[in-house]
C-alpha cells in the first residue's frame, strides 16, 4: 500500500502514510500564524499564505519540493478553480488523510496531517476518468472473500480514492485491512501479529478453476516492502467469461487450492497476510481479463451484495462469519 510520484504538479507528493511526528509543541501566541488543520487547509492554500502550509510541512516533503516550487505548483495548478469539495476523510493509525476535487471534477488534491498536524502527505493532481469501463462490470457475480467486517483502504473510481486507478491493468483493484478504534493494528504494530488482518481465511470469491498459485514468499516485516515480487503469494482463480480473480498477498504455506483445482465459491483458499509489495497485512483484490496481473486489463466487479459501497474509507461487511 504504497504511492510513488514526481515532482511535478501531476504527482506532487510523499508518500501517504509518511508518519513524522513533531517533537514539541507550544500554544501559539496571538501574533503566530494560524495552524493549518484539515479543515482549514483549502481556504489557506486558495486565499491565504503558502508558506504557512509549507513550514508545516515534514522534512520529507520539504526534502522533494522547495517553497518556491511549491508556491508556483499550486498557482499554476489552482487556476480557474473557484470551489473545493471534500471526497474523502479517512482517519487511521494517528493520521487525518483528506481529499477534494475541484467544482469541475477535475483536479484532485489530497493531504495527510500527523496528530499534530504536521503536513506528512501531499498529492496534486488532475483527475482522469474512465467513463467507459467503469461501468462494464463483470458477468461474473463475486462474493466478497473475507469473513465479518472490513475497511476498504483504496477503492473507487478516481485517483484520490484509488491509487490503482492510474494504472489500466490494476484500475479497478481493493486494498482492504481490518480496523478497530481506527486503527490496523495493536501494541506497537513491529509484527505481522500486531495487524488485525494478518492470518484471517480467504475464500474462493465465485466459482471457477485455479490457473496460478504462489505458495513460497517470505511475508514481510511492516514496513519493510519486497519490491522483486510485488503480488507475493497469490491465487488466480478462471471464472470463465475471461474473468479472473487474483487474490495477492496471502500468507506464506497458507495457500489451501492447487493449480488445475476446481473450487466452488466460498471453498477455503488460503490466509490473509503480507507478502509481496506490501507494508501490512492486507488484502489486494482485483478481477481482470486475463491471469497476469501485470499485462491484463482490471475490470470493475458485479457485487452480489451490491448495497455495500466499496470505496475508500468506507466500512462493509463481507461473508457472515
Amino acid at each position: 500500500m504504497t504511492r510513488v510520484y514526481s515532482k511535478s504538479w501531476k504527482g506532487l507528493a510523499a508518500a501517504l502514510g509518511m508518519c513524522v511526528i513533531l517533537s514539541a509543541c507550544s500554544t501559539p501566541e496571538a501574533s503566530e500564524p494560524q495552524e493549518i488543520t484539515p479543515d482549514n487547509f483549502m481556504d489557506t492554500l486558495m486565499k491565504g499564505s503558502k508558506e504557512n502550509i509549507y513550514k508545516q510541512m515534514s522534512p520529507e516533503l520539504q526534502g522533494i519540493i522547495s517553497l518556491d516550487e511549491f508556491k508556483s505548483t499550486a498557482d499554476s495548478f489552482m487556476e480557474g478553480v473557484t470551489s473545493w469539495n471534500k471526497v474523502t476523510e479517512v482517519k487511521l493509525n494517528k493520521l487525518v488523510d483528506v481529499s477534494w476535487k475541484d467544482q469541475t471534477g477535475t483536479k484532485g488534491i489530497q493531504a495527510s496531517f500527523t496528530e499534530d498536524h504536521q503536513i506528512a502527505g501531499l498529492l496534486i493532481q488532475p483527475l482522469e476518468r474512465h467513463d467507459a469501463t467503469d461501468k462494464a462490470l463483470t458477468k461474473t457475480t463475486f462474493q466478497f472473500p473475507l469473513k465479518g467486517e472490513w475497511f476498504v483502504f483504496w477503492g473507487g473510481n478516481d485517483v484520490l480514492s484509488n491509487y490503482h486507478y492510474a494504472h489500466e491493468t490494476q484500475r479497478y483493484a481493493l486494498d482492504i485491512i481490518r480496523t478497530q478504534d481506527a486503527s490496523s493494528y495493536q501494541g506497537d504494530g513491529k509484527d505481522n501479529e500486531d495487524y488485525y488482518a494478518f492470518g484471517e481465511p480467504l475464500y474462493a470469491a465465485a466459482d471457477g478453476k485455479v490457473v496460478e498459485v504462489k505458495n513460497d514468499i517470505p511475508d514481510n516485516t511492516p514496513g519493510v516492502m519486497n519490491a522483486e515480487a510485488p503480488e507475493g503469494n497469490v491465487v488466480v482463480i478462471d471464472h470463465g467469461n475471461g474473468e479472473h480473480s487474483i487474490t495477492a498477498h496471502i500468507k506464506q504455506g497458507s495457500v489451501a487450492v492447487k493449480k488445475g483445482e476446481h473450487v466452488k465459491q466460498g471453498e477455503l483458499i488460503g490466509h490473509l497476510g503480507n507478502s509481496g509489495n506490501s507494508s501490512e497485512a492486507h488484502l489486494h483484490f482485483q478481477v481482470s481479463d486475463g491471469p497476469d496481473i501485470f499485462t491484463s486489463r482490471s475490470l470493475p466487479i458485479r457485487w452480489a451484495d451490491q448495497s455495500q459501497s466499496l470505496t475508500r474509507g468506507n466500512s462493509f461487511h463481507g461473508l457472515p462469519e
